[in-house]
This record gives C-alpha cells, structure tokens and sequence, in this order.
C-alpha cells in the first residue's frame, strides 16, 4: 500500500482543515523523510506544495464564481489574514483574488487540479459473496463524477457528509452508503454519500436520493486503506465481471461503511456491491 496514496486520499478529504507534514505522515503510516520522497516521486511536488496549490485553486475558483468574503477564503485556505492570503495568492497566481473575482474567469491561472489515486489492477482479487439486497433508500449529498476529475473531489465530498448527516431527517441507523447512479453513456455518474432514510418526504432540497431496488449483488470486501478502493473497483469492473459470465443489472451499485470504518483515518475496510444478473 503506497503512502503517496494514503496522503492524497487525506489531504483531499481534509483540505479545509489545519494540515501539517506530520498529521498527513501518521496517516500514510511513514517517516515525515519517507513520505516526503515517496510523494515527491509519485506526484513530482512536495507534500505541503501541493497543498497549498490545492486550497488556493479551490479559492481561485470560489472567487471567480462570485464568492463575497475574501476573509472567509483565506481563512478556509489556513491564512490568518486576508493580507498573508493575497500574498500568497498573487505569488501563486501572478494576480490578486480581487482580480480573480472581478474577471470571473480561470483561463490564464495554472489551477491544481486534484491528483487522481491509483487505478491499476489487483493480482488478487478475493472472490465475493452474492446476496438479494432489499429495497431502500438513500439520501445525503451528491457530486456529478465526470471523465475529466475522475472523481477525485469524492474524498471531500465524503469530509462535507460527516458534516451535515445529522441534517438528514429520517435517518435508519448509521451505517453508510456510496451510491453510484445515474450513469450516462460517456460514463458520468453521480455519486451519492449518504446514509438510509425511512422516507424522503420532509427532506431539505440540498440532500440528493436515490432509491435502491431489490436487486441480486456480487458483494466484494475491500479491507484495505479507503485510498486504493480505485483499484478493486477497477478490478472488479475490467476483469473480475467479464470473467465471471455474468452481466451488470441495470441499477446503483454501492459502497458499504459500517461501524468499523473510520472516516478519520480511512482504515477498516468496506463493502462493494455490484448488482448482477446471469
């Protein structure tokens, strides 16, 4: 298991909280020396480097949208003040945020776009388990995952879940869910965190949901760090299912968080459920 991928997948997911090389070190599980070469090498950039360009590339973008309050921006980016955020930004940049926000356009900025986690295949793929899931229902917060950001704002979309769950009326224990629908024919998708409601009525216009038939599922478990759930999913999709006669039912397929999941740490392991038919 990579550490330049346990650290990716934390710092995505914690982008908008106090980050320092050590917080990011102790979960890739490595030396603050080791995972400084090791990400070095992967990614070509330092850790705290890519950081940095990620917060102010997710502030550039807020600004050309029209956010208002500058101070809100640098604060989120872990500035302490509008001037040491304007520095930094026009260091970045080569222009002020008050520019950005004015021209309401990201052409001519190098933005750092987030860096897609491992998607090679596994050699050793554990066979799953098949169940008939039964019908329920999910609501929580969506983001449409495209073939140019390969989902990589998933792990933060993951972070605003945790967030806003106790929002969520109805709610049905606590387990969690991934849902992945709505699939067109260049293969986007959305993708829903959320957890299990017993009824979508009542429920604020912010939160997405999905309706999960019953449905016969290849059920395989992912037991290892959340970062490289690209790869199983990979492998499932490009080798296990063309091998196994089966075909793709026309439904959601989801990720299983249980108890023993920790969003904190990304350790714990999940479930993956595929819906099939012969």
């Amino acid at each position: 298991m990579n550490p330049d991928q346990k650290a990716l997948w934390y710092i995505e997911s914690h982008l908008a909280e106090p980050l320092t090389l050590d917080d990011v070190a102790g979960v890739a599980g490595v030396s603050r020396f080791h995972l400084v070469r090791a990400f070095a090498s992967a990614t070509g950039l330092s850790v705290m480097r890519y950081v940095r360009a990620r917060r102010l590339t997710r502030a550039a973008q807020a600004l050309a949208a029209g956010a208002p309050d500058i101070l809100s921006l640098a604060l989120e980016a872990d500035y302490g003040s509008h001037e040491a955020f304007t520095r930094a930004f026009r260091d970045h940049f080569g222009i002020t945020p008050e520019a950005v926000r004015a021209a309401t356009c990201l052409d001519r900025l190098m933005l750092q776009e987030p860096i897609v986690m491992d998607s090679t295949l596994l050699e050793n793929l554990k066979p799953p388990r098949f169940e008939i899931g039964k019908s329920f229902l999910v609501s929580g917060i969506v983001e449409r995952c495209t073939q140019e950001n390969g989902g990589a704002g998933i792990p933060n979309l993951w972070h605003q879940f945790h967030q806003t769950v106790d929002h969520i009326p109805a709610r049905i224990g606590k387990i969690a869910y991934g849902v992945c629908c709505n699939v067109d024919d260049a293969c986007n998708f959305d993708y829903i965190a959320g957890i299990e409601v017993a009824d979508f009525s009542g429920l604020p216009r912010e939160f997405a949901r999905v309706r999960i038939p019953e449905q016969k599922y290849a059920v395989f478990t992912h037991a290892e760090h959340i970062s490289t759930i690209r790869r199983t999913v990979n492998t499932i999709w490009n080798h296990w299912l063309p091998a196994s006669g089966m075909k793709a039912a026309d439904a959601p397929n989801f990720e299983r968080y249980d108890e023993k999941f920790d969003p904190a740490t990304g350790n714990g392991g999940l479930e993956i459920w595929i819906p099939v038919r012969e």
